[in-house]
């Protein structure tokens, strides 16, 4: 799972919404929608469901209890919630089963990568910003919401890079980690819930001589990982999520299994085309709200909060929509404390 294609040679907004925001119910008949998801269950077929059903329920709770608004395609400003959540055969694993199926056998017939979801552009961009973002954090040097990312390149950052431990969940074909390997990263390891996505990304990096990059099939809200990273890349991945049905409720969960993923002191990098920046950071928000309750309720000691926004890539183009400047990508920067 890789997230959201986007058409950059379409100018249209609301096409790319209404293109990227097709409705389940459109797409497949009441049998395909029940084998999806199955798919998409919150009991896993790695472990004991027992677990999982309760983190659903919690989930499905804590929602209720809080005022969490469903991200909108483009405008933070808007006054009301949207009508219903947007679901899309995007938000099913029987989609990027299907669609990695497809790209291993033009990998293994032509040699062709697949698709660069956000595009080239925007996985270079994503993978250099993170370069100095971690550079400057590693001479602690915390960018602030005026200051944009500023480090400088050189064997100084390199050697930094090389000790930091990197997640990419939802991989899709492993291309974002290939970049930040080529910006100096060396511990990389990457994702995915789809046994295909894995199976073409570990192949691509073999062939591209990225062999060091570890590769594992793992589903992201039911994480069998037993560690911590340092930097954890998700680049669609959470738009994939919320384009579930049951979106919200899996964004929780999302937000719940991500903070037990980045070490403290580590950072989260969330890429995006369904969210802005401002609702990314107006969710965590929520989340961090959310673990400071429920810990008060535990009688636990946890008076910070998870998360805390650091900084966003502002080079991205932008546009005038509503009355409001927008971009069409989001990248956004949390720290964990």
């Amino acid at each position: 799972m890789a997230g959201i294609r986007l058409q950059p040679e379409d100018s249209d907004v609301s096409q790319q919404s209404r293109a990227l925001a097709l409705s389940a119910a459109d797409l497949v008949s009441d049998d395909d929608r029940s084998v999806a998801a199955d798919s998409w269950s919150i009991k896993s077929e790695y472990g004991s469901t027992l677990d999982d059903d309760q983190r659903h329920a919690d989930a499905a709770e804590a929602l209720s209890n809080v005022n969490l608004r469903p991200p909108s395609d483009y405008s933070s400003d808007k006054d009301e919630p949207d009508s219903e959540a947007v679901s899309s055969m995007l938000g099913f694993q029987s989609y990027w089963d299907s669609a990695y199926a497809d790209e291993l056998t033009n990998f293994r017939e032509h040699g062709h990568a697949g698709e660069v979801w956000f595009g080239v552009d925007v996985m270079e961009v994503v993978a250099s910003w993170t370069k100095s973002l971690c550079v400057d954090i590693s001479q602690d040097r915390i960018p602030n919401d005026v200051d944009d990312v500023k480090a400088e390149a050189g064997e100084l950052g390199d050697k930094f890079l090389s000790s930091w431990s990197v997640l990419d969940i939802g991989t899709g074909n492993g291309l974002l980690l290939q970049e930040l390997a080529k910006q100096g990263f060396s511990n990389l390891t990457g994702t995915d819930y789809s046994e295909r996505a894995i199976s073409l990304a570990q192949s691509l990096a073999n062939r591209d001589g990225f062999s060091n990059i570890k590769f594992m099939v793992d589903d992201v809200l039911e994480t069998k990982l037993g560690q911590e990273f340092q930097l954890v890349m998700d680049k669609g991945t959470l738009d994939a999520i919320g384009l579930h049905p049951d979106g919200p409720v899996k964004r929780m969960m999302y937000w719940d299994s991500v903070s037990r993923l980045v070490a403290p002191g580590g950072i989260l990098v969330i890429t995006s085309c369904n969210s802005t920046k401002d609702e990314l950071v107006q969710e965590v928000e929520s989340f961090n709200r959310r673990k400071i309750a429920s810990a008060q309720e535990l009688e636990e000691s946890c008076r910070e909060p998870p998360f805390e926004y650091v900084s966003h890539v502002r080079t991205y183009p932008t546009f005038m929509f509503g009355g409001s400047v927008g971009s069409r990508v989001a990248t956004v920067a949390f720290l964990r404390k």
